[in-house]
């Protein structure tokens, strides 16, 4: 029997490396290529963020869209996973150049008018430095079309952006390196005080971008961070885009993202788009796609 188990465990091993969840390195040190500082993380970061599951929470969604605000569903997938730095995808197999990430799914769903819309954003920052997002890509689908964005973080970042629309229509962009509000959210669950506060540039997020037509590019912000009790209290407003977006996360770890509001400047109306914690489960998800797994989907509401 144990010469068995001997043959066919690296078989085993190699199965569990495809799931969405990076499950073989719970006690492994996987360190960044680079020479950035080592990111101070929480003394429980690992034994939470590498049990071989992904942290998934469901929220009631108000959102602003057209001049009114509808009512939907949001949801954040947060898990860990091993980056290809050259290619700048989740690598299947453990390597000593992956970077380890924080990614973050983020989903939007709501309707407008008799239409569905249906946004997802992925981010993929660096645990182990104050390194930015390694890799941002936006999809949103709504029956006049599709637009797609994927923002990868190489000498300089690299946009590519694709639409329906002809005044928003395909190309190709080069930014500076400069704080992405995307990788807020991240940096939030890995370390909030690793954020820098003040008034600084930063690029807006791609949802932001993309949905309002808004040029891909740095703008002027004011970013603060307020601890007030049991939770903590993250914004970063834009003057010139009248657009003020804040975070409620839990002061002690790990963090937990329990809501936030948009305000923006929607057709001509100051509209606040709205999200509130329904619930937060831990689950290895990408394992439970039978008819039968629906429980823990019931579990969050959707």
């Amino acid at each position: 029997m144990k010469r068995m188990f001997t043959t066919y465990t690296p078989l085993l091993l190699s199965f569990f490396l495809f799931f969405c969840g990076n499950l073989e390195v719970k006690k492994e040190k996987i360190t960044s290529n680079t020479t950035t500082k080592h990111l101070k993380k929480h003394p429980n970061f690992n034994d939470y963020w590498y049990a071989g599951k992904a942290e998934i929470t469901s929220y009631t969604l108000s959102q602003a869209r057209y001049g009114d605000v509808y009512e939907g569903t949001a949801v954040t997938i947060f898990v860990t996973e091993d980056f290809l730095p050259k290619k700048q995808v989740k690598a299947d197999y453990s390597d000593k150049n992956n970077i380890p990430v924080l990614k973050l799914n983020s989903t939007k769903n709501f309707t407008t008018g008799i239409y569905p819309y249906s946004i997802m954003t992925s981010t993929f920052t660096p645990i182990n430095n104050n390194q930015n997002a390694l890799k941002i890509s936006l999809s949103s689908q709504e029956w006049c079309g599709n637009t797609f964005v994927q923002l990868n973080n190489r000498v300089n970042y690299q946009v590519q952006f694709f639409s329906y629309f002809e005044t928003n229509s395909d190309r190709k962009i080069a930014l500076k390196k400069l704080p992405l509000e995307n990788d807020f959210w991240t940096k939030l669950r890995i370390n909030p005080k690793s954020i820098k506060t003040g008034r600084y540039q930063v690029i807006p997020s791609m949802e932001f971008l993309a949905l309002n037509h808004q040029k891909i590019k740095e703008y002027d912000a004011e970013v603060s961070l307020i601890q007030k009790g049991d939770f903590t209290y993250f914004s970063v407003f834009y003057p010139s885009l009248k657009r003020k977006l804040s975070i409620q996360v839990t002061s002690v770890f790990p963090y937990t993202i329990e809501g936030w509001e948009e305000i923006t400047n929607n057709r001509g109306k100051k509209l606040t788009s709205r999200a509130t914690k329904i619930k937060t489960i831990q689950s290895a998800y990408w394992a439970k796609n039978g008819v039968t797994d629906t429980k823990e989907r019931k579990e969050l509401g959707l």
